[in-house]
């Protein structure tokens, strides 16, 4: 018998910039230098719009995913390369934004630059959008690794949030460059308590996560 999925809605008068649920954090706090551009938060994304519930561009975990992301990074510092990330703690509100887009198929505005190979009707089907998202648990995270001299990511074979097999991470018409460096970003994150997700190289979620069946839904300030 399936375990009953529990969503937790806050109040936005009830939350401030200091004032979070207990167990997560804003990841600033424990990683100062992380470099942050969350892709919900502006317009270069596969809606072509602000989503819902992004206020902020503050990534937002769980405490535990923060840590073990500090790992990573400083990991990857040791070998002169950072972390970028694009996206962590997803407002169920920015999901339900999701959902109204699929629904809408005359809204393709963008589906030339990410999902061009497709169908808009088949996003749900092929699993690239879900009524449930595991980074609405607060900590899943998607992100990406830089070049520490240049400040340039690295060349994954295909650019973050490209519905296609282009960005599964087996995928075997990449470069070899390429397939290292999705090689190496799995190593990584696999080393530091993070598992990956087979259709999107820039993907993880955290091992023994702290809510599992708990779907958050208060916005990102």
């Amino acid at each position: 018998m399936k375990l009953a999925v529990k969503i937790l809605f806050l109040s936005v008068v009830n939350l401030c910039f200091s004032q979070l649920p207990e167990g997560f954090v804003y990841v600033e706090e424990i990683i100062p230098d992380l470099e942050v551009q969350l892709k919900y938060y502006g317009t270069n994304n596969f809606l072509g719009t602000k989503v819902n519930g992004y206020h902020s561009n503050k990534l937002i975990l769980t405490r535990k995913a923060a840590i073990a992301l500090k790992s990573v990074h400083e990991d990857l510092q040791r070998r002169n390369l950072c972390l970028k990330v694009f996206d962590g703690y997803r407002p169920q509100t920015a999901v339900n934004h999701f959902m109204g887009w699929a629904r809408n198929l005359n809204d393709t505005i963008n589906k030339h630059k990410f999902y061009p190979d497709v169908k808009k009707e088949n996003l749900f089907k092929e699993e690239y959008i879900a009524s449930r998202s595991g980074h609405s648990r607060g900590s899943t995270v998607d992100l990406t690794i830089v070049d520490g001299n240049t400040g340039v990511p690295i060349d994954m074979g295909s650019m973050f949030d490209f519905f296609g097999e282009q960005s599964w991470v087996n995928y075997d018409k990449v470069t070899k460059e390429q397939k290292a460096n999705r090689m190496l970003l799995q190593k990584v994150m696999l080393k530091h308590g993070f598992r990956g997700y087979a259709k999107e190289w820039w993907h993880f979620t955290l091992n023994n996560e702290p809510f599992p069946k708990t779907y958050f839904d208060f916005p990102i300030e």
